[in-house]
């Protein structure tokens, strides 16, 4: 049996962090899959997701409730920062980005117990969502 995706019970991340990344991540032209009409660029060389940028943060592909039901409606199209913060304990250990968005909605870090099954190289222990 898997366990859920915390992630889809949670999106504190998504609506706590400034999502800042290369500009080419958002310029098709170049290869980058980041839907452009959901960014801002920053400097010459960085852009933000939309709505991330702000005092009360919140990305524009963010869909549900914080700490409810929630998704990402560019899921497969998100840029780095998204890619590479994983929830805690996803990899045996704690993490601290993850940690401090759920405290700052609010919410308990997660614990080794929110996962059920081990992984292993190549191996995620969450079910993908429809």
């Amino acid at each position: 049996m898997s366990t859920p995706n915390p992630c889809l019970a949670c999106g504190a991340c998504c609506a706590h962090f400034r999502v800042s990344f290369y500009w080419a991540e958002s310029e098709p032209f170049l290869g980058g899959s980041v839907p452009a009409e959901l960014t801002a660029r920053l400097t010459p060389h960085r852009a933000a997701m939309l709505g991330t940028d702000c005092a009360n943060p919140r990305c524009v592909a963010l869909e549900g409730n914080v700490g409810g039901q929630v998704r990402c409606n560019i899921y497969d199209k998100r840029p780095t920062p998204c890619r590479e913060l994983d929830p805690s304990w996803l990899h045996g250990e704690a993490s601290e980005k993850c940690d401090t968005a759920r405290r700052a909605h609010g919410m308990p870090p997660l614990t080794p117990d929110s996962l059920d099954e081990p992984t292993g190289p190549g191996k995620s222990p969450f079910r993908r969502s429809a």
